[in-house]
């Protein structure tokens, strides 16, 4: 018998017909195919139901299957008129779309009418495959005759809300029940879907439509998981976890009588913590009676070793590990003393401990001193002792971020993992500086005999930064370009300035005249605007020369020269991610910091439900950990080893200076785990604008990961700023009389028009329209942009031509996408003084309306309006090139961008 079979995932509608008299339909879909019938769940009042169903059909005679169609009819199921089915609108597919599953892709087919006066609208989301998969089943199918659909109406009608798990075994039990007219939607079962699924992750599933027909209505699915077959839930989610510090409810700490701590937005976690110090008198094995020692710690599964010393009976180690107490499978632990050897390892002696009799600590109480503890091996006294503290804590112990992590390794596995790939840290990136660099002039430059013009220009480069001046031609050997360029530093200014003086000799051919190196930790810094005094350096014949120190010492008088203002600009923050979601705006320089405003705590608790990243032992697992990152620091918490629901509780602070800021956290899976020049995959990120945050709440939400990855204005301004003192005049007598006059207002515009048309009149054409080549910028343009201009469609050009092309039309339909997005932003930030978005700008907005309100009821019309325009168009002398602070203001205020991939 064959295995061919039709798959059917039906996604979802779009834009139905309402027909419930309420603007809204319950809707269904019927599949028909080869007298084969299914039918999905009925999602209730949605015009944009998503179903995300599969079904398959059984392909008896694939020689049949050219002249077979899929039928696939939208209905609304309407219960008050004897459970009939209203039609909404079909689809019909013929054998074109009817492809295999690698090539199959989700489309959105418009809704065909029944007859020619149906009114139907709307999109059906269908994905249609062929497959041979043998695992795959068949569901139960729809029978012909529908029976009566009152029967157990009343039965269903009256039943309580029941839960989740309830109603999952309730399903369960009733399979035995089920008559024969079901039908079955399988989810996610074919092999192909899942092949890299792993066991563990797979949630409870819950079969779709198994179900009495004589129920009538389809009931309502409850998903008890999450897959990419199924709609996501992305909206964030508030919980009410119990931390370190007590309950949180309402974004209130409700501490009881816990004492307060350093992880109270966490919560605890037990941890054995076992602190290997050192060892004495331990006796010598082998021939040359030499010891290589280390310690091998077991606790259950798990186990932790030292690094060994070479030839050393007095060894030293000051290792901590620390065994999560949930994974624990032993009531002891060992710490084992052993000998490495070059084939087999010997053991020298053993301490064991009883879980029982381990002491808790907990800070702030003091650390445990470790103590002296012999040896012994196989229940006899051995010589020689281990210094060993153990002890049970929580994350909040002092130990707990170098210590040496179980759950950050599989089980039974060594500690021969690099442990620094594993652990936790805490970065701090440097800062960044623009460096200025003004290219004035060069002199005495050295030309070669077959340059009789010059036509050069300076490269200056600082690490992987290149800029160059604009070339000048000159018949001396001095050259001026009075040109500055800017580039980014980052202390401590390990890579020097590097500036070059080339001349053109040729197309794509140019010569050295000179190299000069400037070290920027030489160069002043400044954090205002004061000028920066000048300096001639000398140009050497070759790199290795000018960064020769001595050789500089020693050079003649007489060299060629460049003349130089170069300086480390401070006054400016140094953007290094995007403007939007900037978690710092300080500047650079240290003394223009203000004082903190506050205090940013943040807790890590959990990952829940990760997408596998990478197969091991037969199925899928992820090795996760994250990034923090909010102005300098950056924060990683350690790795968490095959499991898709990490848990980290780790807890972290940062320095708040300014609320119109954006924490960054990323979730990552760590690919050093199976190689170390893999490179670790983002699995997801989530952006916490500060402003949004009250003082004092405490925030415990579930995030979501998501990845993925004028000529009238040019008038005016001359006018404001005073360019022509007679014509601004005017304009204020002009405004001045229009606002205590608005009768005039219509009658002004009408006369300028008439003005205007007037004097334009003397410069009417004489001649009819002909091309114009400023107009069409025929003086401006290149060769390569005539050439495309001119190339036929498709292009006969090489990929590499069509290539760069299309890059340069990326570029610009980027730049235009930023100027719409810039719109879109100024509109979201008006909307979000009134949304309450950020709670302070929005409690300043709405008592500044409530003054303006009071103050424009009380006083003219009239008066606003002058005050308003006279400000607008004041003399330059009253202006400051500083933002004013309603601008300001209204710039930091928080927009969508935020919540945008």
């Amino acid at each position: 018998m064959s295995n061919l079979k039709l798959g059917v995932e039906v996604v979802g509608a779009h834009d139905l017909m309402p027909k419930d008299g309420e603007g809204s339909c319950s809707a269904f879909v019927e599949l028909q195919f080869d007298n084969q019938k299914f039918r999905t769940t009925t999602k209730e009042k949605d015009l944009n139901p998503v179903w995300n169903e599969k079904f398959y059909f059984i392909i008896a005679d694939q020689s049949k299957l050219p002249n077979l169609t899929l039928d696939a009819c939208v209905y609304h199921y309407n219960g008050k008129n004897n459970s009939s089915k209203v039609f909404l609108g079909k689809v019909r597919l013929t054998e074109t779309s009817f492809v295999p599953y690698s090539d199959a892709v989700v489309l959105h087919y418009p809704l065909e009418k029944k007859l020619t006066f149906s009114r139907v609208k709307g999109e059906l989301g269908l994905k249609v495959f062929v497959t041979d998969d043998p695992s795959v089943r068949s569901p139960k199918l729809l029978p012909d005759e529908e029976p009566s659909l009152d029967s157990d109406q009343h039965s269903t009608k009256d039943q309580p809300p029941a839960s989740l798990t309830d109603s999952i075994l309730n399903m369960f039990s009733r399979k035995k029940n089920v008559s024969k007219h079901t039908f079955h939607s399988i989810p996610g079962s074919d092999k192909e879907e899942h092949r890299s699924s792993p066991p563990g992750a797979a949630k409870l599933k819950v079969d779709h439509g198994k179900h009495e027909m004589k129920s009538g209505l389809p009931p309502k699915i409850m998903h008890a998981y999450a897959d990419s077959l199924h709609p996501m839930d992305y909206a964030l989610k508030e919980t009410s976890p119990s931390l370190g510090g007590g309950q949180v409810i309402g974004g209130r700490v409700i501490r009881g009588n816990r004492p307060s701590s350093t992880y109270d937005l966490v919560e605890p976690m037990r941890y054995l913590f076992v602190r290997v110090a050192k060892a004495r008198d331990l006796p010598s094995k082998g021939v040359t009676g030499s010891l290589n020692p280390y310690v091998e710690v077991k606790a259950g599964n798990f186990k932790g070793t030292t690094k060994h010393l070479e030839k050393n009976q007095e060894p030293e180690w000051n290792e901590v590990f620390a065994f999560a107490r949930d994974n624990l499978q032993s009531t002891t632990v060992e710490v084992e003393v052993k000998d490495k050897g070059t084939i087999l390892d010997e053991t020298v002696g053993t301490v064991r401990f009883v879980l029982h009799d381990v002491p808790t600590r907990v800070p702030p109480d003091s650390p445990l001193a470790p103590e002296w503890y012999q040896i012994d091996k196989n229940g006899k006294k051995k010589k020689g002792e281990v210094m060993l503290a153990v002890w049970f804590g929580t994350q909040a112990d002092e130990a707990f971020p170098d210590a040496w992590h179980s759950d950050t390794l599989f089980p039974g596995e060594n500690s021969s993992v690099s442990h620094h790939q594993m652990r936790s840290k805490v970065y701090h990136s440097p800062r960044l500086w623009y460096v200025r660099v003004r290219v004035i002039e060069a002199q005495d430059l050295i030309l070669s005999e077959k340059s009789q013009i010059s036509d050069a220009y300076v490269k200056v480069q600082t690490g992987n930064q290149i800029l160059k001046t604009k070339a000048v031609q000159s018949r001396t050997k001095n050259m001026r370009w009075d040109q500055e360029l800017m580039f980014v530093a980052a202390e401590p200014f390990d890579e020097p300035l590097i500036l070059s003086v080339e001349n053109r000799i040729g197309p794509n051919k140019d010569e050295t005249l000179g190299v000069a190196v400037v070290h920027l930790t030489n160069v002043d810094k400044r954090a205002d605007d004061r000028i920066i005094r000048t300096r001639w350096y000398n140009l050497e014949q070759s790199m290795s020369s000018a960064t020769d120190e001595e050789h500089e010492k020693k050079n003649d008088v007489f060299s060629s020269r460049i003349h130089l203002s170069v300086c480390l600009d401070g006054g400016y923050h140094v953007f290094d991610e995007s403007t939007y979601h900037s978690s710092d705006l300080r500047p650079t320089s240290r003394q223009l910091w203000k004082k903190p405003i506050g205090i940013l705590e943040l807790g890590i608790l959990n990952v829940d439900g990760l997408h596998p990243m990478k197969p091991r032992n037969g199925r899928g697992t992820s090795d996760a950990y994250c990034v923090a990152k909010y102005g300098r620091k950056w924060v990683r918490t350690r790795t968490i080893c095959d499991t898709l629901d990490p848990k980290y509780n780790e807890q972290y602070s940062w320095e708040v200076f300014d609320p119109a800021t954006v924490l960054t956290v990323g979730v990552f899976d760590n690919a050093q785990v199976t190689g170390p020049d893999n490179k670790d995959l983002l699995i997801g990120k989530v952006r916490v604008r500060i402003s949004t945050l009250e003082t004092g709440r405490v925030y415990t939400n579930a995030y979501p990961l998501l990845i993925l990855h004028p000529s009238v204005g040019r008038w005016l301004g001359g006018v404001s700023t005073w360019n022509h003192h007679m014509t601004t005049v005017l304009v204020h007598i002009l405004f001045l009389m229009l606002v205590c006059f608005p009768e005039l207002i219509l009658p002004t515009m009408f006369l300028y028009v008439f003005v205007i048309g007037m004097w334009n009149w003397r410069f009417r054409p004489r001649y009819p329209p002909h091309m114009n080549t400023k107009l069409s910028y025929t003086d401006g343009v290149t060769t390569d942009e005539l050439d495309e201009e001119f190339d036929t469609f498709p292009s006969t050009k090489s990929p590499d031509v069509v290539r760069w092309r299309y890059d340069r039309l990326r570029s610009v339909a980027g730049r235009v996408q930023s100027v719409v997005g810039d719109l879109a932003t100024q509109g979201e930030r008006v909307q979000a003084l009134v949304s309450w978005r950020d709670p302070r700008a929005s409690t300043m907005f709405m008592l500044f309306c409530l003054v303006s309100a009071i103050v424009l009821y009380m006083i003219p019309f009239q008066i606003p309006i002058l005050i308003g325009g006279f400000y607008f168009m004041r003399h330059p002398m009253f202006r400051s090139k500083v933002p004013s602070a309603p601008v300001n203001f209204y710039r930091r205020l928080p927009a969508l961008t935020d919540s945008m991939l």
